[in-house]
């Protein structure tokens, strides 16, 4: 296989990102761009020197892509993702892999049905503290995982909603802080711990009047390995900007990592401020490590541009492609995130946990 010809689907904020990707790799060309309104779309086109188009089939097939990245606003991903998967092109698909569980299994039938790779972007399982707390976990160094933790605080304000008009609505963004801010956090406390067998929680929306969906919210989870998690996520602390992931071992050893840091990030508006690290790492024989590992962190973090764990994503993406193998993240990944913020919504709604699998019945207007 030769080059691979990419499309993008989307041009918002976002897209730059993967729009940058597939021209900075060897294995892409970026040819064309799809959006639904056609001034905004060949603006766009133009800035890149590709083709414009309205329609993701026509898209497709006239220029006969192999790949594309799917950058529309949550409710469209399916829409955009299963329409390339069936003209036979493999989609990357910008997080959350979609904001509904019924769109997620569409996508998934597609992947299948047209033997294509569906994957969602999720870069910060390339961060190499991610990685490093990765191999520990699958290494055995932590015993198994008994405990793992999320908080994700940060501050939106009414700039931010207003900056897009589907920000902060159901029909538009399909969620708040746990479908749009928190979903990396999710992702990477799912891919430490595993199944997730029962889920409490709550959101609230508590001073964001101004939009439709959550700002707040608390979980419990139940792992289908015995261990048990809890996430508190928020868009109602100002100033702030605190990721953080951690998984405690049943010998007592822990690892964590503070994904974000410094002022709120708002993709192709800011720029990362803090460099993700190792903030725990009580490994017997290992603790001494925690400051070498973040001095090493640090430094790469300088040297790397904004695009870089987007790239690298991209880049083993395309390889799976290219090599008929799977990718680090692909769309039942995605779907797990997804499930586990549908299933807040439903404990939610229903005031007690829910047990997976599930059929949601929370419907937003």
């Amino acid at each position: 296989m030769g080059v691979l010809r990419a499309g993008i689907i989307g041009c918002g904020k976002v897209a730059d990102f993967h729009a940058k990707a597939f021209i900075a790799l060897p294995e892409s060309e970026l040819v064309a761009v799809c959006g639904r309104d056609m001034t905004k779309t060949e603006a766009y086109a133009a800035r890149y020197n590709v083709a414009a188009y309205t329609d993701v089939k026509t898209m497709v097939q006239e220029q006969k892509l192999d790949v594309v990245a799917v950058c529309s606003p949550h409710p469209l991903h399916a829409q955009h993702a299963v329409a390339a998967a069936d003209c036979g092109c493999h989609v990357m698909v910008e997080k959350p892999l979609a904001a509904s569980l019924a769109d997620c299994n569409a996508i998934v039938e597609a992947a299948e049905r047209n033997g294509v790779t569906i994957g969602t972007l999720v870069q910060r399982r390339f961060y190499p503290p991610c990685v490093r707390m990765k191999q520990a976990i699958d290494d055995g160094k932590l015993g198994t995982p008994i405990l793992g933790t999320v908080h994700m605080l940060g501050w939106r304000d009414e700039a931010y909603y207003n900056s897009d008009p589907w920000r902060g609505t159901w029909a538009g963004e399909g969620g708040g802080v746990m479908a749009t801010q928190a979903t990396h956090q999710i992702d990477l406390l799912l891919w430490f711990m595993g199944d997730v067998d029962e889920v409490y929680g709550v959101h609230c929306n508590f001073n964001h009047p101004y939009i439709e969906v959550e700002d707040t919210a608390v979980v419990i989870v139940k792992f289908k390995n015995g261990a048990i998690g809890n996430l508190v996520m928020s868009n109602s602390q100002d100033p702030a900007l605190y990721g953080k992931v951690a998984v405690h071992g049943s010998n007592g050893a822990s690892v964590g990592v503070q994904t974000d840091g410094g002022a709120m990030f708002i993709a192709g508006v800011s720029e990362i401020e803090e460099a993700p690290y190792n903030d725990i790492w009580t490994i017997v024989g290992e603790v001494a490590l925690k400051e070498q590992y973040q001095a090493h962190d640090e430094a790469a973090f300088k040297e790397a541009d904004m695009y870089y764990y987007h790239k690298l994503q991209m880049a083993d993406f395309l390889h799976a492609i290219v090599n008929g193998t799977r990718p680090l993240v692909d769309a039942r990944d995605g779907r797990r995130t997804t499930e586990l913020f549908t299933a807040v919504y439903e404990s939610c709604k229903q005031n007690k946990p829910i047990k997976f699998p599930f059929t949601p019945t929370v419907k937003h207007t």
